[in-house]
């Protein structure tokens, strides 16, 4: 589950880790009393203007109606209300968001922490993040911050640095100490980072995180160490031990039919194909996803409709399938194990009653528990639905509707 800045910022400050401090705002008429408390609390005279949607690039990026940036700096309490204006409300387009933007909906006001001292201030980047070929949490860190990491990967990898926590021992002294030392720093900056570091594993760890990623680290002019920027995603497995993280999805930054079928208890997941799939059990779905690759087409969506597939779940899928408009066929691929292929069969039969047509060519494969008396039933329904038994007879029929 992905979630904003600040409320990323919100999860390491209660683990001790030093952030940029900021308010958040989604109304215009409240963005100066915002600033005014912030600077009041803090003593910042310049503020940072940041949109809150769930993409990066927001530096770089542009918002469609008054071409404003997703990051401004705000040089005075009286610039506040104007940059806020160009940014709350507006549509932002990043490298991340697509052509269509996302609906700036909140801003954050955030304190300046470049300000000037006896040394400049440094930007590093750091991430924590579990390495899948190893099984092992991973920080990721070079002395390149504010920078695309990709980037920096691509075109100077001997910048990108590595560190491997053991499971069984966690994160050691060394291990704070050997990073803090790869980023050239000494002194209160030295040890700032390693507070910094230590802390920051523990909120990824503590809050069942998928990853942490810090872009920039901040070293002040006075050897602070500050987390600037908070890209969160939290581990949805992992939310039942953490009730309050709950409420920090937003779902309008969600894809909105993607929020209805969780809302139904389906699993979906939206893909750029042509053939919608109704399947029960993630490997099933795969490999219908890989049958109809093969046979020409692109799968439209991951839907998994689970254990049961009675009438009103299957119209649910059905409808939610039929959505996106790109869908020329429907390929339904269900295994009767728990839930028989007879059940499964009655449910589609009626849920194409209830819906009065379905506008696309559908294809019905189910193997399993009472399946010749489910392919029975459909074959008597009279309804437009191609009945198939093999997994080859069903890529066939979907190569005949897309070829």
């Amino acid at each position: 589950m992905n979630i904003h800045e600040y409320q990323g910022k919100s999860i390491l400050e209660s683990f001790g880790v030093a952030i940029q401090r900021g308010k958040v705002v989604d109304r215009l008429e409240d963005a100066e009393n915002a600033a005014k408390e912030l600077s009041s609390e803090t003593g910042t005279e310049w503020f940072v203007i940041k949109a809150q949607i769930h993409a990066g690039g927001r530096g770089k990026g542009a918002c469609i109606e008054t071409g404003s940036h997703g990051v401004v700096l705000a040089k005075g309490l009286d610039k506040v209300e104007e940059v806020v204006k160009g940014i709350l409300g507006n549509t932002l387009i990043t490298l991340q968001t697509g052509d269509d933007g996302k609906k700036v909906n909140k801003v954050l006001i955030a304190e300046d922490v470049y300000y000037p001292g006896d040394t400049e201030p440094e930007e590093y980047y750091m991430s924590v993040l579990l390495d899948r070929t190893t099984g092992r949490n991973t920080i990721m860190y070079s002395t390149e911050g504010g920078m695309d990491i990709e980037t920096v990967a691509h075109d100077t990898p001997h910048l990108i640095h590595k560190e491997e926590i053991d499971p069984k021992v966690g994160l050691q002294g060394f291990q704070m100490r050997k990073i803090a030392f790869n980023l050239g720093l000494s002194g209160d900056a030295f040890k700032n980072m390693c507070k910094f570091v230590n802390s920051l594993y523990n909120a990824y760890v503590g809050s069942d995180s998928s990853m942490f990623e810090i872009n920039p680290v901040l070293k002040t002019s006075d050897a602070k160490i500050i987390a600037v920027d908070a890209k969160v995603t939290l581990d949805a497995n992992g939310l039942f031990r953490h009730k309050p993280y709950l409420e920090l999805r937003d779902k309008s930054e969600e894809d909105p039919i993607e929020v209805e079928a969780d809302e139904a208890g389906l699993n979906y997941v939206k893909l750029d194909g042509n053939v919608g799939c109704m399947v029960n059990g993630a490997g099933l779905a795969m490999a219908t996803m890989d049958i109809i690759k093969l046979s020409g087409g692109e799968p439209a969506n991951f839907l998994d409709v689970g254990g049961t597939a009675d009438a009103e779940r299957v119209e649910t899928a059905f409808k939610i399938i039929l959505k996106d408009p790109s869908v020329k066929a429907i390929l339904v691929n269900i295994f009767g194990g728990i839930v028989r292929c007879d059940r499964v069969a009655q449910g589609i039969v009626d849920a194409y009653k209830n819906m009065g047509s379905i506008p696309v060519p559908l294809i019905v494969r189910l193997q399993g528990t009472n399946a010749v008396e489910a392919k029975a039933l459909i074959d008597a329904s009279g309804l437009e639905v191609t009945s198939v038994v093999l997994l080859q007879e069903a890529a066939d029929a979907v190569k005949a509707v897309v070829a």
